[in-house]
């Protein structure tokens, strides 16, 4: 991998576009988890009998949810760095 050239405006945004893309997958997939989870942790007050099935099952999609965005936020620092390290 290449370090990217941040010599103007232009190629800063364009590479924060390329980092906005790594990772988007599994940051998009975390983020619906984690709002389904806490919506199912709220309504687990009115799921009547299902309720304490309805509440562990919004703390496994709101723990596997943020799972999700630190590794996320994982991949994209290691693509960073892999970016960023000077090959020569």
């Amino acid at each position: 991998m290449t370090r990217p050239d941040l010599s103007d405006d232009a190629k800063v945004a364009q590479y924060r576009a390329e980092l906005r893309v790594v990772g988007r997958n599994q940051r998009l997939a975390g983020f619906a988890l984690i709002i389904l989870g806490a919506i199912a942790v709220w309504a687990a007050g009115y799921a009547g009998g299902a309720g304490p099935a309805v509440q562990w099952a919004g703390y496994a999609g709101l723990a596997v949810g943020w799972a999700l965005m630190l590794a996320a936020i994982f991949l994209r620092t290691r693509y960073h760095r892999a970016r960023m390290r000077e090959e020569g």
